[in-house]
C-alpha cells in the first residue's frame, strides 16, 4: 500500500501525515508514506486545495485534515 500526503509542508499537511501514521499503527497495517510537495505533481492529481491524502493512487480527501478514524476506514 502507498499513502501520499500532498502539500507544501504546512502545519495541516504535517498533521495529516501524523494522522495517517497513527491510523497505520492502530490497524497494524504497513504502507509507504510519501510526501508530495511539488506543485506540478499535486496538480496532476487534480487537487487544488491542500492538504490531500492519496491511497494507492486514489484521492481520498483534500482541503482538510482527515482524522485517524476516517483514514482507518480507508485502509
Amino acid at each position: 500500500m502507498k499513502i501520499e500526503i500532498l502539500g507544501t509542508g504546512c502545519p495541516k499537511c504535517k498533521q495529516l501525515e501524523a494522522n495517517a501514521r497513527k491510523a497505520l499503527e492502530e490497524t497494524g497495517k504497513n504502507a509507504d508514506i510519501v510526501k508530495v510537495t511539488k506543485i506540478d505533481k499535486i496538480i496532476e492529481y487534480g487537487v487544488m486545495s491542500t492538504p490531500a491524502i492519496v491511497i494507492d493512487g486514489k484521492v481520498k480527501a483534500y482541503g482538510r485534515v482527515v482524522d485517524v478514524e476516517e483514514i482507518k476506514k480507508w485502509l
